[in-house]
């Protein structure tokens, strides 16, 4: 059995800490996105949409929603707007009365990732109410102003915001 001789085993010694220095910096990262991924886990209720500090015009001061985010990392939303919403003279709806059903409606589903740098989530619609915005990415910034309240901005829309509250 070859010794290491004194040099080599000093180098040896280094070599162990900055090894355990780099793994432990690397799952510092990890934890710290697994940490931000579980704040997001469970189901929210919607409290409030605001577009320049006033309520969302298409639907009214107290539209209703959920938005659910799961641990395998999937996601649906649903947003109904507060305002009067006339049942279908027929079995099927007239166009106008399914373009009043539709205004102000959001409905998608799909999968998410978080951006932890940029504190932003990404919402991969794999289905959505507007065909034209299946397989389109919707990115919004995230805060969470408590414990139990999200707060979602569009990044291609920062005057809107969309408060959160996560349901017990």
């Amino acid at each position: 059995m070859r010794r290491i001789g004194r040099f080599g085993g000093i180098i040896l010694v280094i070599a162990v800490l900055v090894m355990g220095i780099e793994a432990g910096v690397a799952s510092g990262q990890s934890a710290s996105q697994a940490d931000i991924s579980k704040r997001f886990i469970g189901t929210w209720r919607l409290v409030s949409i605001e577009v320049n500090g006033q309520a969302d015009p298409n639907r009214g001061a107290h539209p209703t929603g959920l938005i659910y985010y799961d641990a395998a990392g999937y996601m649906a939303a649903q947003i109904m707007p507060d305002r009067p919403r006339p049942k279908y003279a027929g079995s099927q709806p007239t166009p106008e009365e399914a373009k009043t059903a539709l205004i102000g409606y959001t409905a998608y589903f799909g999968t998410y990732s978080i951006d932890e740098r940029t504190r932003t989530v990404t919402h991969h619609r794999k289905g959505c109410i507007n065909p034209g915005l299946v397989g389109v990415d919707a990115v919004r910034r995230y805060e969470f102003a408590a414990a139990d309240r999200l707060i979602l901005t569009p990044v291609e829309n920062p005057s809107s915001r969309l408060t959160w509250e996560r349901i017990k």
